[in-house]
């Protein structure tokens, strides 16, 4: 007698009952869509279903267990990731809304760009879960999801449920992940071979001694060839079956469907030629493509793991452990997931540093080549900050915990390399798209071949078009784009150069014109003095002692003039009631007399100008500023402040903008290789024509406002140039968001807020020229790999169409064909 409860109350879910608090999971029963109130439920529904056991629901007599409650190991094994102490290592807030978060995972069974698809896409449908990327070449994926709407647990568990294993990201997971991946694939390859190997000799025995002997003896042979090519399909081949199924089972016809068939389809011929004992076996062709396609695999995943080398190196730049000092001054070696900010480290020499800090004690050179490319270690003393990752050279040093986890600029460089790789130039979506259709043309061609071959030889017919779906699967179309674009990224990560959007390389190819903000992009943004001038009743002082005083003064004040007379200073004397004046300078007292440093208009408060223009030999009539004064010998372009008693002057100091490493390098080559160059700056006229002239720079444009500059950019783009912009990201965000390509310096801003396409780590723009070719060579390379592809297709496919091809062969083609983009691709990894 058939249950109620085949119907279900409204709100509800149809197999436990319990409410569904805004769930949105459902499976279809009877051709009814019913709602489910978790993913558990949903599961358990989906393999009755699935198994043809829906009578169950109609004969109920009670609701049933909750869905998590039927496989309770599984969930709960996932549901550890849900605590929030757990997610600190591998989950970030990805706004200011706090329930928005994003996780990097590892995701295990990928084998093909089709997999990389249906993992998007169907996870991509789930409410709560706003993007969803993942990496063919490191495996590597990074969901964005709400966490009212769903816990990560429940997208772990979506993934298993499509045959794939996803966990939180973890470099020593990882690293075991690539080892097991091998080892799985050599035991595959090693199993075809041997079996390619034994079935060749029952093959031999049959095409040379089939007319010579008996029909129990080529019947032994058969089975000989059956049970051992057995074994090859069960354990070898079925790595293509699981694929293609899962592909199947969502509607997606991958690059592995034409493959299993031809497999599939040549030993099931094969099997029933041997149980009738009669006709050709296939047993040889079989162990055979499954080798070499095996084979072409391993290769082309050695080459892939190539390729990511190096974001797997930055994950590793972390170590292990760390020496905490305690607040009674005693150390413990503590692991580095267990150190907080505020936590003080040790870090001796020849160690690495666990977080993001500054350093309380020390002074030692810091090697920061993985970070930022420079090889040349940097000096680093109490009150400089460090990263993580970074290598302690020389002497030991105390550091305050600033940032951990993912909160680091090693986790930011990182989560932005993983980005640019992620996101797919409009050439590789193409490449995709295109990929996706081929397969089904590959079918019906197949279709095709075999219906025409029937007609014309029938007994080559079957061999014919098994050959066509071997010979033209488009594993080398999709490989084209993503493998090229991640050697290039990579390559240039080493160089120190970031790169933060996918478009970027393909866009820095077509530049025609760059131009460069000034401060902080073509300089350095830090004054230093150039030029000293003692006046002659300063006599009884020497310049030493002058410059030792007026870093005293400067030692009260945060401006970046005070810092380059500091570190200009050899000593500093002790000023009393110092007192900064904003805008014009700083006054105090040494030794009871009362000084004053800075503007021309400050020291003209204490002295008069008619004064200080007779001791500057300047009539006071001309009203030239304190930037102009000629007889110093001081350039207009830069700025001059003043030292000064209550009584008279006693020095003035000449402070100019640092020249950026690499600028005047950087621009010859710009200008060798064709570009053309523009300085674009916010600053007086005569000071950026002043480094215009000095770094020989096309054109000048000075005086204007962020809206001015973007306007100028604007101008540019409409006049036919395709425009890169340099600057520091701090005040040019919107000048970099409206060029074609944009390069921020790596100093200018935080990391993981930068609006640039490109982050220049290194600081020195001597690298930029060859960014520029590797850019170039990286286009050529897309467009190498592309036309190879498709070239490939093109002769292949009439080829196998013809009988020219038999199926080994047609398999070796199709994985030296994917082999060779792959290595073409690697050819970015060597220097321009």
């Amino acid at each position: 007698m058939e249950s109620g409860l085949a119907h279900n109350d409204e709100g509800a879910c149809f197999h436990c009952g319990l409410p569904l608090n805004g769930a949105e999971f459902s499976v279809i029963i009877d051709d009814i869509k019913q709602p489910m109130c978790c993913l558990g439920c949903q599961a358990v529904a989906q393999a009755i279903v699935e198994n043809g056991l829906d009578d169950f629901y109609r004969y109920r007599t009670e609701h049933s267990p909750k869905g998590d409650a039927l496989v309770p190991d599984e969930l709960q094994q996932l549901a550890v990731y849900d605590n929030e102490s757990v997610q600190q290592s591998f989950v970030r807030a990805s706004s200011s809304q706090g329930s928005i978060s994003e996780a990097s995972l590892i995701v295990e069974g990928i084998v093909c760009a089709a997999c990389v698809w249906l993992i998007e896409h169907h996870l991509q449908k789930i409410p709560g879960i706003l993007s969803l990327q993942v990496n063919l070449t490191t495996h590597r994926a990074t969901v964005k999801w709400d966490k009212s709407q769903l816990p990560l647990s429940q997208i772990l568990a979506t993934i298993r449920g499509i045959g794939y294993q996803a966990y939180p990201f973890d470099a020593d997971r990882l690293q075991n992940l690539h080892d097991d991946e091998r080892k799985r694939s050599l035991r595959r390859i090693a199993i075809a071979g041997i079996g390619m190997m034994q079935v060749m000799m029952t093959a031999l025995a049959l095409y040379i001694g089939a007319e010579n002997m008996g029909e129990s003896a080529r019947q032994m042979l058969r089975w000989a060839g059956l049970i051992i090519t057995t074994p090859v399909i069960i354990f070898a081949s079925s790595v293509f079956f699981k694929s293609a199924w899962r592909e199947l089972k969502r509607r997606r016809l991958g690059m592995d469907v034409p493959v299993s068939i031809a497999i599939i389809a040549a030993f099931l011929a094969s099997l029933w030629a041997t149980l009738q004992g009669t006709g050709e076996v296939y047993f040889d062709s079989v162990t055979m493509f499954t080798f070499f396609l095996l084979l072409g695999r391993y290769l082309e995943m050695a080459a892939r793991h190539q390729a990511g080398k190096v974001a797997d190196e930055l994950v590793r730049l972390l170590p292990a452990t760390a020496t905490r000092v305690n607040a009674d001054k005693t150390q413990t070696l503590v692991s580095v997931s267990e150190l907080h900010a505020g936590d003080t480290v040790l870090i001796k020499p020849g160690e690495t540093v666990p977080a993001d800090g500054e350093i309380l004690q020390g002074q030692s050179s810091l090697n920061e080549a993985m970070l930022s490319g420079e090889s040349i270690p940097l000096l680093k003393q109490v009150g400089d900050s460090i990263s993580g990752g970074t290598i302690n050279i020389e002497s030991p040093l105390v550091m305050k915990v600033q940032a951990v986890g993912e909160s680091t600029i090693l986790s930011s460089i990182i989560r932005l390399l993983d980005q640019a790789q992620l996101e797919k130039p409009r050439i590789a979506y193409l490449a995709d798209s295109v990929a996706a259709w081929f397969v089904f043309g590959i079918l019906v061609m197949a279709s095709v071949v075999f219906g025409a071959w029937y007609v014309y030889d029938a007994e080559r017919a079957f061999w014919v078009t098994i050959s066509v779906l071997v010979v033209t699967c488009p594993c080398a179309l999709s490989l084209a784009t993503p493998v090229a674009l991640t050697t290039a990224t990579s390559s240039l990560t080493r160089m120190g150069v970031l790169t933060t959007k996918g478009h970027a390389l393909e866009t820095l190819s077509k530049v025609t014109h760059i131009v460069f903000d000034k401060t902080g992009t073509l300089t350095t943004g830090q004054l230093v003095v150039c030029n000293q001038h003692q006046f002659d009743h300063a006599e009884a002082h020497s310049p030493q002692e002058l410059l030792a005083l007026a870093a005293g003064l400067e030692s009260a004040s945060e401006h970046p003039v005070s810092h380059a007379i500091l570190s200009a200073a050899n000593c500093v004397y002790d000023c009393d009631q110092l007192h900064s004046v904003s805008g014009k300078g700083v006054e105090g007292i040494y030794q009871g007399n009362e000084y004053r440093i800075g503007t021309r208009v400050f020291i003209e408060e204490w002295l008069g100008s008619e004064s200080v223009a007779q001791q500057l030999d300047v009539s006071s009539s001309t009203g030239e500023s304190m930037a102009s004064i000629k007889p110093l010998g001081f350039e207009s372009s830069n700025t001059v402040v003043y030292l000064a008693s209550k009584h008279q002057l006693l020095a003035a100091y000449e402070l100019k903008d640092q020249l950026r490493k690499g600028a005047k390098q950087c621009i010859q080559e710009l200008h060798k290789q064709g570009y053309s160059t523009t300085v674009l700056s916010g600053d007086k006229y005569e000071v950026a024509q002043s480094l215009a002239d000095t770094l020989a720079i096309d054109h000048v444009v000075a005086e204007q406002l962020p809206d001015q500059k973007l306007a100028y950019l604007k101008q540019l783009q409409t006049d036919g140039s395709v425009v890169l912009m340099v600057g520091d990201g701090v005040n040019d965000a919107p000048v970099l968001a409206g060029a074609d390509v944009s390069m921020a310096m790596g100093e200018g801003s935080q990391l993981a807020q930068v609006t640039a396409d490109m982050v220049l780590m290194s600081n020195s723009l001597s690298v930029l020229p060859e960014v520029l070719d590797r850019a170039k060579q990286t286009r050529t390379v897309v467009w190498q790999n592309l036309g190879w592809a498709i070239s490939y297709n093109i002769l292949a496919m009439p080829m196998a169409a013809l009988g020219l091809l038999a199926p080994w062969m047609a398999a070796i083609g199709m994985s030296f064909s994917s082999l060779l983009v792959v290595l073409n691709a690697l050819r970015l990894r060597k220097k321009v």
